[in-house]
């Protein structure tokens, strides 16, 4: 399926990718019409990444009806699950099973090992890695930007780690270190639910968070959701990697833009915009969003 990002490319047709926030993103509420379907699934209380997710897999449902369709797919930290929907993967209601038993455990590591997460910015990832080397408790989480790093950590320690670094940091609000060593009895449990659940191969190709690689296989994807609640999110990578597949635009779905925001940090030629400023536009100036319009292929059938 790799080989469909290179044949846009030759036929002329721009490659598009979706991407989809993490909780970096904020909450973004899922229509009120999937409230019912979601607390059949999850029960009456809907923690913040069910709703996340949620979204997410909603906009990628919308983007079919549109007949906007990805080449190419990829999610930030939790966004992955929602990267994995869009591209066929599990349904919804699987989607909102993972999610919830992912939150649940790290609501778990919460309380037996309280952590934090600290954002860095307009501090280059080195700076950060120098600053950290040779302490203890803490670790880089998140390499989100040449100029954004997120770091996790032990709540005793975090504080100490952080007076080290210079540059504007920001606290964010959760009580887990995520994406590092310190969640890896939440990341085993969760193994175990991602081998208890059926992967469809994906339609279109998956790239890892973990290492910024090219996945078209079922195994491969659900490996790197394994891998990823504990593994750093390299986001760098996972932009050079769409830079390298020579996309053209990225669609963010599931709301907020942090994503695109981000982009300004990348010296490239990559445009972004949300799906609500894309709906928009098609809605309202369909001639000015002719960048962002389907690509028509003569063979959809990936077989």
């Amino acid at each position: 399926m790799v080989c469909k990002v290179v044949e846009s490319v030759e036929d002329g047709c721009s490659v598009r990718a979706f991407v989809f926030p993490g909780q970096g993103g904020g909450v973004e509420e899922p229509p009120a019409e999937l409230m019912p379907g979601i607390h059949r699934v999850v029960g009456e209380w809907v923690p913040d990444q069910v709703k996340i997710f949620a979204r997410a897999a909603h906009d990628a449902d919308q983007s079919r009806a549109m007949d906007l369709r990805p080449d190419v797919v990829a999610g930030h930290s939790l966004g992955e699950y929602g990267a994995a929907y869009a591209a066929g993967c599990f349904d919804f209601d699987t989607g909102l099973r993972l999610v919830a038993r992912r939150d649940h455990f790290l609501a778990e590591a919460a309380e037996s090992t309280p952590g934090g997460m600290v954002a860095v910015l307009r501090a280059r990832p080195e700076e950060v890695e120098e600053a950290l080397d040779g302490t203890e408790g803490s670790v880089i989480a998140n390499y989100n930007s040449p100029r954004q790093t997120v770091i996790s950590g032990l709540r005793e320690t975090l504080g100490d780690a952080v007076s080290r670094i210079r540059g504007r940091t920001v606290r964010l609000n959760v009580a887990f270190a995520a994406h590092s060593p310190y969640v890896a009895a939440a990341g085993e449990r969760m193994r175990e639910v991602l081998d208890s659940v059926e992967f469809l191969r994906p339609e279109v190709p998956f790239v890892s968070a973990v290492d910024g690689s090219v996945l078209d296989g079922a195994e491969a994807v659900r490996e790197a959701l394994k891998s990823q609640m504990v593994a750093p999110v390299r986001w760098v990578k996972v932009v050079d990697t769409l830079a390298r597949l020579r996309v053209e635009e990225w669609v963010e779905l599931g709301g907020g833009g942090v994503l695109t925001r981000m982009l300004r940090d990348f010296e490239l030629p990559l445009r972004g915009v949300t799906f609500d400023e894309l709906r928009t536009r098609l809605m309202e100036m369909p001639r000015q969003a002719q960048g962002f319009l389907p690509c028509s292929h003569p063979d959809e059938d990936e077989g």
